[in-house]
């Protein structure tokens, strides 16, 4: 399921990111790669803000919808 439906509070590990190349090398550099633990910490409105790899990150629902775990 996309990260875009996770509840907050819960680890969830990543099992792919989708996208093209682009996007995909821009989420791996922000440290959502395959394997990888995420919890989402907030969403308003579609935006989140996630923690990954022992860092704060705000994405939109577009790229959160991306982001399978």
């Amino acid at each position: 399921m996309p990260l875009s439906m996770v509840k907050e509070g819960e680890p969830n590990v990543i099992k792919k990111v989708g996208g093209k190349e682009e996007t995909r090398r821009f989420l791996e550099n922000l440290g959502f790669v395959a394997g990888g633990t995420v919890t989402v910490v907030s969403e308003v409105n579609g935006n989140m803000i996630v923690n990954v790899k022992e860092s704060r990150v705000a994405i939109g629902k577009d790229m959160a919808n991306k982001i399978m775990v």
